[in-house]
């Protein structure tokens, strides 16, 4: 596996609620990573999120460092690296994992003022030896791009605009100028009573590559440039700082965060 992630406030607001996470975890402890890195995937496994924070004051940053903080100490506690994971199993433990987030969410919340009506997104990526799990809340977005075909876009939105994109009513560019295209219907916390996460699972191979960014991101770059950056290598400069560069550049009207994920087989990108 090879990674580099970016997180950069924008060029209006003056704090940053997009936090981004990366992590290798065994059956004896969960290790933070650097920004960018190589390692192997004999020995551990490997997850990646992105989390968008929302809220008054600096809540919306309160709430999202929350969100992964509660990853970190969930996560290694259900790991079990025996070889009798499945789908059904994994993706139940993710479920686990967004119902606590959203449930710390909703009491700090409801019990302090300052935290009223704070939520998040959540977007995580949990690689094991043979298959991707990922579970997925809000307008923060997991794509995976093939060693051979095109950018697909793995999540969800879940928002009107985004159900109203997969129905086809909307194409790229009307989705990304409509008036109700940051109105979220599901996030964790936020006073939300419920919340349905996007779960699944997917075979990967090597070459494969996968993004996982807030919707600042999104905000400055169309699909076509995501995956335009993606592919192509730079030995100065990682695709995460490429692609957040750039949409920063365009747009910056909110954070920008990327995290592009490898599955390297032993050839790398910078």
């Amino acid at each position: 596996m090879q990674w580099s992630g970016l997180t950069h406030p924008g060029r209006v607001r003056p704090n940053n609620e997009d936090v981004f996470l990366a992590l290798s975890v065994d059956r004896h402890e969960v290790r933070f990573l650097g920004k960018s890195g190589r390692a192997s995937l004999a020995e551990s496994d490997f997850v990646f999120a992105v989390s968008d924070g929302m809220g008054g004051a600096k809540s919306g940053e309160f709430a999202s460092r929350i969100a992964v903080d509660r990853i970190t100490r969930l996560f290694p506690r259900a790991f079990r690296r025996d070889g009798t994971a499945d789908e059904t199993r994994q993706t139940g433990l993710l479920a686990e994992l967004v119902s606590q987030i959203h449930h710390d969410l909703l009491k700090l919340g409801y019990s302090y003022e300052e935290c009223a009506g704070m939520g998040a997104t959540l977007s995580l990526c949990w690689f094991t030896l043979d298959r991707l799990y990922f579970c997925h809340v809000g307008d923060s977005r997991i794509y995976h791009l093939p060693v051979t075909g095109g950018l697909v876009q793995v999540s969800e939105d879940h928002s009107h605009v985004g159900w109203l994109r997969r129905r086809g009513e909307l194409n790229e560019r009307e989705a990304r100028t409509h008036p109700r295209r940051n109105a979220l219907q599901q996030s964790l916390g936020a006073g939300q009573q419920f919340v349905e996460p996007q779960l699944g699972a997917l075979a990967y191979h090597p070459g494969d590559r996968f993004l996982i960014c807030s919707d600042g991101l999104t905000d400055g770059l169309w699909d076509r440039q995501l995956e335009e950056i993606i592919r192509t290598d730079d030995p100065n400069l990682g695709p995460a700082a490429r692609l957040v560069n750039e949409s920063v550049k365009t747009s910056g009207r909110d954070n920008t965060t990327a995290v592009v994920i490898g599955v390297t087989a032993g050839q790398a990108f910078a």
